[in-house]
């Protein structure tokens, strides 16, 4: 069992593991997809003035 040594102090922003070179910033394919289901389901977002659809052109 050879695994890849994690990023040096690192941790998941999802769950606080150490990190792993092969899922990074991420320590496993787990967190990697939690983290994507946060983006498409609008769970981040920035700050910013409220669009306003007139103003569009």
């Amino acid at each position: 069992m050879n695994t890849p040594p994690s990023s040096q102090g690192k941790r998941c922003p999802i769950c606080g593991k150490p990190r792993k070179t092969e899922h990074a910033p991420f320590c496993s394919t787990r967190c990697r997809d939690r983290d994507l289901v946060r983006w498409l389901d609008d769970g981040y977002a920035i700050p910013g003035p409220p669009a306003d659809p007139e103003s569009e052109a």
